[in-house]
């Protein structure tokens, strides 16, 4: 791995800055039509995401200029790195898959920028490229080889059979997941998700992400899969498979996850199927601390979609130092106040404000893009340090900030 960018290479990097700024969208949307004629390369990506506007192309190209502007400063890009090769170990990219994006990269930049595009600026950021490539494949090596030789843990694809299948509510269900070799699993990171390859007949492979909502217990993982109305894996794992079929598995991953030893009081904030990885942590707290100070603040449109509501009220009840107050946006006939919701409407900052330690407290938060987009925004407006909002978002890392 190269110790350092040369000189050169820096100061053409930097000179491409307004040209990645005002086409590097249609770089990385060239980039990914090349990248995706190999289907062994096709086949890691997430589909899904290669809609909603082109959001995968826009945040790629968000990265890529994030990187060319602080090519002089790439500590700064730290957790930025360290949540793609999270990423990267979730959906098994291996060292030989680079190469790839190396070349569909540069002929992408070729192609979109055509004589601006010289021999010199592409030299440059092929080594930039593979500066960074070997700083990721070097992370990614060492998270394997830690999931590999942990307590349970394994490499690859391992094949779980669906223990237990639970209808949560009327758009998720859970699935508890055991391993079909018998074997403990490995204890994941509360926060944390699986990553599942999963062929679905007369349409091909698929790799999804779902965070794990339950504690670690050394003998299963449970995910909770919220069902989209045109989601191909969601409806496959809803209405075809049933207990006794088989997924196959990769490892936990993940850089979102519940903090140990502070003193600090917790709130866990989701919207919707966000409430998953907040169960996690939510079930280790109570099984490990009798005296957390933690809050539960969880949005819902109404009871019919609102999932582990009772699971949650019984991991609360006799414990003085853990709150629970859920939001219903809009109550059904058959929704009880004080019972099934505490308030209508939505959550709010204002409302978090007057009722949680929100400036002494760490704060994790999961749900939708404006879900998301509110509070992590509103947070870092209202004061509350960065390294004290604590997030996940499935699907493009795009900048919630914008």
């Amino acid at each position: 791995m190269a110790r350092e960018l040369s000189a050169a290479t820096k100061a053409i990097v930097r000179a491409t800055v307004p040209a990645l700024a005002a086409h590097g969208t249609e770089i990385t949307a060239a980039m990914y039509l090349l990248l995706f004629k190999d289907e062994e390369v096709r086949n890691l990506f997430n589909q899904s995401h290669q809609g909603e506007g082109g959001g995968q192309a826009k945040a790629l190209a968000q990265a890529i200029l994030a990187y060319a502007q602080n090519i002089d400063n790439l500590a700064v890009l730290g957790p930025a790195v360290e949540r793609i090769a999270q990423k990267h170990v979730g959906l098994q990219i291996q060292e030989h898959h680079y190469p790839h994006v190396a070349n569909a990269l540069l002929a992408a930049i070729k192609q979109v920028l055509g004589d601006a595009a010289t021999d010199e600026v592409l030299a440059a950021w092929g080594e930039a490229y593979w500066f960074l490539a070997d700083i990721l494949i070097g992370r990614e090596k060492q998270v394997y080889d830690e999931l590999s030789a942990a307590e349970g843990g394994w490499s690859g694809w391992r094949r779980f059979r669906i223990a237990e299948k639970r209808r949560e509510s009327d758009v998720i269900t859970s699935f508890v997941l055991k391993p079909e070799d018998g074997r403990s699993v490995a204890d994941h990171l509360p926060g944390q998700y699986l990553t599942f390859r999963i062929v679905v007949p007369g349409k091909g492979e698929f790799r999804r992400n779902y965070s794990i909502s339950s504690a670690p217990n050394g003998e299963t993982y449970r995910i909770s899969v919220k069902r989209e109305p045109s989601g191909v894996i969601s409806n496959y794992l809803h209405d075809k498979l049933v207990v006794g079929d088989v997924l196959e598995v990769a490892p936990p991953a993940g850089d979102f996850f519940l903090k140990e030893n502070t003193a600090r009081p917790v709130i866990l904030l989701s919207g919707g199927v966000g409430l998953t990885p907040m169960v996690s942590m939510l079930e280790t707290i109570a099984a490990k601390e009798n005296n957390a100070n933690v809050y539960y603040v969880h949005g819902a449109e109404d009871g019919k979609v609102h999932a582990m509501g009772e699971h949650v009220r019984k991991l609360i009840f006799g414990r003085d130092g853990m709150r629970s107050t859920i939001f219903y946006r809009a109550p059904h006939s058959d929704d009880r106040k004080g019972v099934h919701y505490d308030q209508e409407g939505f959550v709010t900052l204002e409302w978090l404000a007057e009722n949680t330690p929100l400036k002494e407290a760490d704060i994790y938060l999961c749900g939708p893009k404006p879900f998301l987009a509110t509070f992590v925004n509103g947070l870092d407006r209202a004061g509350i340090p960065k390294d004290r909002i604590h997030y996940e978002f499935f699907g493009p890392a795009d900048d919630l900030a914008a």
